[in-house]
């Protein structure tokens, strides 16, 4: 998401720094808005004249709705609304609508639809997405989706937000340096898919039970291929991402492909940036032909936003304003955020570029969702959450489902025996040091809201045991105050060190060139370590993996935990982790490179696979062959957990018909789409889970494949996971149900779904399990 609003050329830079200044000092500044009402169309109670228009009969069917209203209209009202600040329509009872509002981990005041001032001050901030990924857990996806959407009615009833929500973030963080990797889930497509429809429902669906009716609408972006921000002066507005088919829809595409078929989403966002030379938001393929044709979306599709700006000036693909404008139409877009289609459709409509008949079509999809909202169905009082207000937002189950997110999400990466959970009882002196310490703000990362409350590392710990408190250096280190630090140290029976990043290392607009601690943090943890005479906790607050091998390799660091950004309630959970009064069950949602793969690897390869001929070593967990710092789904726990498989296949055979040609011929693959013997072909696996510690904890349970090597197939691929919660020496029953044609079928290289035909090998923790495919 742009925060530009018709910046040209250069100027993004210069204005980003402004509006960082504007939104991050000076909220508390900001005018109380008099808005303390819903906007809403179709008040038939203020003016009985509007009952009369069969847009505003609540008995007829969307589409009836959507009709009539779009034949009352002018071409010029139309256009009107192509924009996110949507125009109104007085004669027929259409007030302005602000399409533009954010919800990646809570309500956010990023975007003009939301306003935070004395009618409604706060809202829970949730941890970072990739920090909530972490913990594996559909259930804790949806359930804060379902709050987020909750607190975003109560803001929308009382005029403080709108209905559309341009969340979540489902790219794949493909590269460690990626400074919005903290808005996604991870590297993986399958947790990426799963949080992705998670969240999308907690976020839509309603409790009434009515299925094409929404409580907020979502929105999955940025389709696609969009990982690049600004790194070494290459810029999204400009960047041609050229991607084979076969990662398109190997790992780029599937995100948004679930989010449409089984988040059944309101709305896709289309990228800044190029794919193979084509801008995203211009491209009828990408567009109209996948997006709505293959995929069937159900709503509606909106720029990033000025991403029409950017083709024209950046980009310079089109000659005129006209044509841009008229690309992007034709192409399939409905929703333009940023002012373009409403300076550009008429004179796009004159020139006979674009016909009146895609701009209905754009503004039906626009006005679809609406009604599906509830805008035109009069005043939300008198409907379903119309009742939900201030008192519904920053609730303390609200607050407390922040923590326990945070929680289950944090990892675990190292823990030498006897080191933690340290006893509140035994510890006296606790030192506390570092740059993230003890500020709040760091917590909460990009896209944020202003939250209920803070609970710092500092003052969650000192919760519990005496702290002794020294800041050491800033987030990036010049200098560092090490004697310092080493004093408190030196005296104190524990330390923990809370180091990482922030958004002036890594953020929207900024993508790392270094994936270590910044400045002199490793000089500050190693200093520390050596005189310290008990534990010595290192605590890495970032977005992105960091190349901390120093601590990993060194014996006097005896923890290594990752907290992400944990939102608003961050320390507590910190705190509870390190006390044991939370067992952790985190795992890494990416993988974690040493400082050489940012030195020899150009961020704006978007290949996956790995490249003996150049050197190319590949990415994520699914292609990479080379040294890690930490691995995809690592994470440890202060129990230990056995896995007993009780029943699997050892092979599967795919009923072909006769004639097929792989009866006669030696095939690799068949066809996961076609085949008739493929549909409906499954089996399920059943594992017994032990916990075989002294504590109860969450257990998650990764299941693996390594398929057979054809169509340069992943070496591992993710297929599920479940989380099990087992107190100690008890058991738990998990199973996994499989389709073959999903879950052991691969991309081929022109973008083929295919079962790959041989020994296909099931990963779950140390088990291993060998499963052939025939015909």
């Amino acid at each position: 998401m742009a925060l530009t609003y018709e910046i040209k050329k250069h100027q993004h830079s210069v204005f980003l720094c402004f509006f960082f200044i504007l939104t991050h000092f000076c909220l508390e500044f900001r005018p109380v808005s008099a808005q303390t009402s819903a906007v809403f169309a179709c008040d038939t109670e203020s003016n009985p004249g509007l009952k009369n228009y069969a847009f505003c009969d609540v008995s007829l069917d969307v589409s009836a709705r959507v009709n009539d209203l779009v034949k009352r209209l002018t071409l010029q009202e139309k256009i009107t609304m192509l924009v996110n600040t949507a125009g109104s329509v007085s004669r027929l009872g259409i007030p302005k609508y602000e399409w533009w509002s954010e919800a990646l981990h809570g309500i956010s005041y990023t975007g003009p639809g939301v306003k935070f001032n004395s009618v409604v001050p706060h809202a829970t901030s949730f941890p970072q997405p990739i920090l909530t990924s972490a913990s594996f857990n559909e259930t804790l996806f949806e359930t804060i989706g379902k709050v987020v959407s909750t607190e975003g009615r109560a803001m929308y009833n009382v005029g403080q937000a709108g209905l559309t929500y341009w969340s979540p973030n489902v790219n794949i963080y493909r590269d460690p340096r990626w400074g919005r990797g903290q808005e996604t889930a991870g590297e993986d497509p399958t947790l990426s898919s799963k949080y992705g429809v998670a969240y999308v429902k907690g976020l839509q669906q309603r409790d009434d039970g009515k299925k094409d009716m929404l409580k907020v609408a979502s929105c999955c972006k940025h389709y696609t291929a969009y990982d690049v921000d600004d790194w070494k002066g290459i810029q999204r507005y400009s960047f041609n991402a050229k991607v084979t088919q076969q990662d398109l829809d190997d790992t780029f595409n599937p995100p948004f492909k679930s989010c449409v078929l089984d988040g059944n989403v309101a709305s896709v966002m289309c990228s800044y940036n190029q794919v193979n030379g084509k801008p995203v938001c211009g491209d009828h393929d990408l567009l109209a032909g996948v997006i709505r044709g293959q995929w069937k979306l159900n709503g509606y599709i909106v720029t990033d936003c000025d991403s029409l700006n950017e083709m024209y000036w950046a980009q310079h693909y089109t000659k005129t304003p006209e044509e841009t404008a008229a690309l992007s139409l034709n192409a399939g877009l409905d929703l333009n955020c940023g002012s373009w289609l409403g300076k550009y459709t008429q004179g796009a409509v004159n020139q006979g570029l674009v016909n009146e008949s895609v701009i209905d079509r754009a503004v039906s999809n626009n006005f679809a969702t609406l009604m599906r909202l509830g805008f035109f169905d009069g005043n939300p009082k008198n409907h379903i959450y119309g009742n939900l207000g201030p008192k519904d937002i920053c609730t303390q189950d609200h607050q407390e489902l922040a923590r326990e997110a945070a929680r289950q999400g944090i990892v675990l990466l190292k823990n030498t025996a006897g080191s933690l959970p340290l006893s509140p009882k035994a510890i006296k002196s606790l030192a506390v040091i570092g740059p993230n310490a003890n500020l709040g703000y760091t917590m909460i990362g990009s896209y944020e809201g202003s939250p209920c409350k803070y609970t710092t590392p500092l003052e969650g710990l000192g919760a519990s045991v005496s702290t002794v408190y020294q800041q050491g250096c800033d987030i990036a280190c010049a200098t560092a105050q090490v004697d310092d630090a080493k004093k408190i140290a030196a005296t104190a029976d524990a330390v923990v060190l809370v180091m990482g990043s922030d958004q002036t290392i890594e953020r929207e607009s900024k993508d790392r060139v270094n994936i270590t601690l910044p400045g002199q943090q490793s000089l500050l943890v190693t200093e520390v370590a050596s005189v310290s005479k008990g534990p010595v906790i290192l605590v890495i607050m970032s977005g992105g993996g960091m190349d901390v091998k120093f601590a990993v390799d060194n014996p006097k660091v005896t923890s290594i935990l990752w907290v992400g950004f944990p939102g608003e309630a961050g320390g507590a959970a910190l705190a509870d982790i390190i006390f044991g009064y939370y067992n952790p069950s985190g795992r890494l949602p990416m993988t974690w490179y040493p400082q050489s793969y940012a030195d020899k690897v150009d961020m704006t390869n978007m290949n996956m696979r790995a490249d003996p001929k150049t050197g190319f070593p590949g990415r994520s967990y699914r292609f990479y062959k080379g040294p890690t710092v930490f691995n995809f789904g690592d994470g440890l726990s202060y129990s230990q957990y056995k896995h007993h498989l009780v029943e699997a296949p050892k092979f599967v055979s795919i009923p072909l018909e006769e004639g097929h040609a792989c009866r006669s011929t030696r095939c690799k693959s068949i066809d996961a789409v076609n085949e008739q013997g493929c549909s409906n072909l499954g089996f399920d696996i059943h594992l017994r889970v032990k916990n075989v510690g002294k504590m109860s904890g969450s257990h998650t349970v990764l299941l693996f494949t390594s398929p057979p090597a054809v169509h340069n197939a992943p070496q591992k691929h993710l297929l599920d996971f479940q989380k099990i919660h087992l107190t100690p020496q008890s058991e738990g029953a998990v199973k996994f149900s499989l389709d073959v044609c999903k879950h052991l079928s691969v991309v081929d290289e022109v973008g083929n779904r295919k079962v790959a035909l041989g020994l296909h090998v099931l990963h779950i923790g140390d088990l291993k399990h060998s499963l052939t495919v025939r015909i």
